[in-house]
């Protein structure tokens, strides 16, 4: 195979200078660039990508830093931006960290050393030190849909979590609903997300005076059964009506939990998820939820990342957030007299 150094030797010239004359950076004179271009030609040379990579300064390769692309939310993500990618003539590498620090901190680590022209990280693990150094570092870098204590220089694209915990609340009260167990998101995962999703429940149903009773999961379908599990007591005896789940898959899980326990959604207790997966428009009963706009989220960053590699500009730290909506179905009721 015929590499640059073999062309510089034909051309007569350094193999920087080929690479130069390739990438159109530097000033080479019509006559050098002549020599290049007829040696290039008698070689039959092809850039490889690799090649071009080296003489553009760039490698034309996003890192994308998800938990589990088999999650819908993330793989949805993932689809948007890839497509702005692939439109760009970018190719897109995938790291899947299963909400496990130790392995995300050894990809970011691996990722902001090898050959890649920047980061889109929207896995939503706690991070330990070596990690946020690698998010530091010199690769620019997007958050998505995650806000990372201690790193607040970089330009973060998000769902308006707090409107949709308030949309929640004003839903729920409006059903005449006062006494609601939240389902939270582990602190291990995604853990500025789900306070926001909080934080915005509470500001609706606070000055309501409505009670809440909290408990967690890790935003899987298994988690949600265990979640509902210990509060029988307080759902037969009505002093709980409603369950707010901080995503889908916790909701459905909820709801098998409920039946299990002999309580009908939403004849005895109103279920609502948020992230809007398509599995719940099709549960028994379709879930009412909280829709998030989630291949906008991957093609903003994408975009975002982008423009800043193409044209030099430097990212501008700050919080874009992209409107939610509430969809109401059929796992929400009013409360029975």
């Amino acid at each position: 195979m015929v590499s640059i150094s073999d062309v510089a030797r034909h051309a007569g010239v350094s193999p920087t200078t080929v690479s130069h004359t390739l990438s159109g950076k530097r000033k080479v004179s019509e006559t050098v660039r002549e020599k290049v271009r007829r040696a290039m030609a008698e070689l039959d040379y092809v850039p490889t990508r690799a090649a071009q990579s080296l003489a553009l300064g760039k490698t034309s390769v996003l890192a994308v830093v998800v938990p589990d692309i088999a999650i819908e939310y993330f793989a949805e993500l993932a689809k948007g931006i890839e497509s702005v990618a692939m439109e760009r003539g970018y190719n897109m590498l995938l790291a899947t960290t299963g909400f496990d620090s130790g392995r995300e901190s050894r990809y970011l680590e691996m990722i902001a050393s090898r050959a890649v022209d920047g980061i889109i990280y929207a896995s939503g693990a706690v991070l330990g030190a070596k990690a946020r150094a690698a998010l530091n570092g010199r690769l620019p870098v997007i958050l998505v849909d995650e806000e990372i204590e201690g790193i607040v220089d970089l330009p973060t694209i998000v769902s308006d979590n707090e409107a949709g915990g308030r949309i929640v609340a004003e839903h729920l009260l409006s059903l005449g609903h006062r006494s609601v167990l939240e389902i939270q998101g582990a602190p291990v995962h995604a853990p500025v997300t789900s306070v926001l999703r909080s934080t915005g429940f509470a500001s609706a149903w606070e000055p309501a005076g409505g009670r809440v009773f909290t408990t967690s999961g890790d935003y899987s379908v298994e988690s949600g059964p265990p979640a509902v599990d210990g509060f029988a007591d307080a759902f037969a005896a009505g002093e709980i009506t409603a369950v707010f789940a901080h995503n889908d898959l916790m909701a459905l899980g909820a709801i098998e939990g409920l039946r299990a326990q002999g309580f009908g959604v939403p004849r005895d207790v109103s279920v609502v998820g948020f992230d809007d997966v398509s599995i719940s428009r099709h549960s028994s009963p379709p879930l009412t939820t909280v829709r998030q706009d989630t291949h906008e989220l991957g093609t903003l960053a994408a975009r975002t990342l982008l423009h800043a590699l193409e044209t030099g500009e430097q990212l501008v730290p700050g919080r874009i957030a992209i409107p939610v909506e509430l969809i109401v179905r059929a796992s929400t009721g009013e409360v029975r007299r």
